[in-house]
């Protein structure tokens, strides 16, 4: 067992049914694949309040596990003033929640937001809410996350010497 400080992750939506629980489920696989567990942990919640306690969106459980994700376990919550302290890395879906933290953020920890997307090879920044939409925004979903989560977890090994 490693003595170093895990890093904690917190993957940030609005209701944290769609978005930011495939975004939990997807970088943890990552992590469990390449025997991370030992210094990394992630979790998820929303900017909103909506779907307290609520799994996520079935849609979301279902095309996460035709790729092998397991989210039948996550719960929604909201961010709270706590999570700013305590998670190294807190990482947007989108323009309008990375608005939303950064409002509620302390100033000292305002160097720990960001988006997801940033850290992929896709042109875009945004992971669309699929909450509306069809079996293929989820899927849409899924392609961005996983390409922004292979290369999150990249720059965490770079910068932290994880490899």
């Amino acid at each position: 067992m490693s003595t170093r400080k895990s890093l904690k992750v917190l993957m940030v939506c609005l209701g944290n049914i769609c978005r930011s629980p495939t975004a939990h489920g997807v970088l943890s696989a990552l992590i469990t694949r390449r025997k991370l567990c030992d210094y990394l942990e992630v979790d998820s919640a929303g900017t909103g309040c909506w779907h307290l306690g609520e799994k996520p969106d079935r849609r979301s459980i279902s095309a996460a596990q035709v790729r092998g994700y397991d989210l039948r376990a996550l719960i929604a919550r909201q961010v709270k003033i706590m999570d700013f302290a305590n998670f190294d890395y807190i990482l947007a879906m989108d323009s309008d929640n990375l608005r939303e933290l950064d409002k509620i953020c302390p100033k000292e920890y305002k160097d720990k937001l960001d988006l997801l997307l940033k850290f992929g090879s896709s042109p875009e920044i945004v992971v669309p809410d699929p909450f509306y939409g069809g079996s293929s925004d989820f899927e849409l979903v899924l392609d961005l996350v996983e390409d922004a989560c292979e290369g999150f977890l990249e720059h965490v090994i770079s910068s932290h010497s994880l490899s």
